[in-house]
């Protein structure tokens, strides 16, 4: 993860923002995804499922869990059904906070995502690895009530693991019992021995900035909580679509996938 606006400089939401077609992003942007994706074929795929993995896990929190506000840490650039669109859809008056810590990416925000008249919809220009602040300045939401926590796709920019552990410990630690969890991540798990030879290569070359997860490094994100059916899935897997055009095989979106709830 980047800290300061630099167009020569790859940065994961303007990749991704690559892989899904969209137009916000730089050069630098396209060569780091092209690379990637040499190393990792269904990148694109992967990308897609990962959104599609957010829409259902947000409409599922919004219509089934009763949840009304939402913090959704990571967002990237907008598009299609955003977080607070597919909450909104259900509940109008949900409330939504975005962070993320590219200005590129706030600047975007602002200008795009607009709210309910009911709901509400805010952005925080921060960092993941800074939680505390994150918490201290999400004055939006009532820490008293349930929310949604949304860290998708987000942690495996994180290489320590333990940091990453902790960091969702101390967000969770904040929230009352009834919030959610919901979270994606790379593995490996899933991925041939010479895909994950590829994936490894480009760790150590530096040609990769996700750090993929096994899955007793993800189980440890839940501790604590009590995860929902289906469990630990590949994203695709997750309570798919029966009507979906797209449905990757846990080797094409290679990320674990989960929503757990706070007892």
């Amino acid at each position: 993860m980047t800290d300061r606006f630099d167009s020569g400089v790859a940065h994961p939401a303007r990749r991704y923002n690559y892989w899904l077609g969209g137009k916000d992003n730089f050069a630098a942007d396209r060569e780091s995804g092209d690379l990637l994706a040499k190393s990792y074929p269904a990148a694109r795929i992967a990308a897609r499922a990962n959104r599609a993995f957010l829409q259902r896990a947000v409409r599922y929190l919004a219509a089934d869990a009763g949840i009304r506000q939402f913090l959704d840490i990571g967002t990237g650039l907008p598009t299609a059904d955003n977080t607070h669109e597919v909450a909104q859809r259900v509940a109008p008056d949900a409330r939504i906070v975005y962070v993320d810590n590219d200005p590129m990416v706030m600047a975007h925000a602002r200008a795009l995502l607009t709210s309910t008249d009911e709901g509400e919809t805010r952005y925080l220009e921060e960092d993941l690895r800074n939680p505390e602040k994150i918490l201290a300045e999400a004055g939006l939401l009532d820490l008293t009530k349930p929310v949604g926590l949304v860290l998708v796709a987000v942690l495996h920019f994180l290489a320590d693991q333990e940091q990453a552990r902790d960091i969702v410990r101390t967000l969770l630690a904040a929230l009352p019992s009834g919030s959610h969890l919901v979270i994606s991540c790379a593995t490996t798990d899933f991925l041939t021995p010479e895909l994950k030879a590829n994936w490894d290569e480009s760790l150590r070359t530096g040609r990769s900035d996700v750090h993929p997860r096994t899955r007793a490094e993800f189980d440890e994100f839940l501790t604590g909580l009590e995860v929902l059916d289906p469990g630990v899935v590949a994203i695709s897997e997750w309570r798919p679509e029966p009507d979906a055009e797209e449905r990757p095989t846990p080797l094409e979106a290679s990320l674990f996938g989960v929503v757990a709830r706070k007892p």
